[in-house]
């Protein structure tokens, strides 16, 4: 796929998960719309799972696809609102991101909404 169908094919897809962001948290900016695989640039996945990650700024509830690449995000937050971002996320009938990782713009960070506060 070209770059330009995958951008505009992904723009698509990570609306549609900022929509749903927006529904969730009252906010919701678009991240990443493309990915690249195996040397080739392909939208970002149509799946959508939820996770929360910390960034410079506090903490981010997110949506990415089966691979991990985020396509939307909530503000940063405080740890608290944004797992209660994520809560909701859960409970309207998104999955968990099962990984360990995610990929933000140039990026990879961990994700943390299983740690357990002490």
């Amino acid at each position: 796929m070209q770059y330009f169908q995958a951008v505009q094919k992904g723009k698509q897809i990570a609306g549609k998960s900022q929509m749903k962001m927006f529904e969730a948290a009252g906010f919701g900016m678009l991240t990443l719309t493309t990915k690249k695989v195996g040397g080739d640039f392909q939208p970002v996945g149509e799946e959508d799972f939820t996770a929360v990650i910390e960034s410079a700024e506090g903490t981010v509830a997110i949506i990415v696809d089966k691979d991990g690449f985020t396509k939307a995000q909530s503000k940063a937050l405080e740890k608290e609102e944004a797992l209660a971002i994520y809560k909701k996320l859960v409970d309207s009938g998104m999955p968990e991101y099962p990984g360990k990782e995610i990929q933000i713009w140039s990026e990879t960070r961990p994700t943390i909404q299983n740690e357990i506060s002490g």
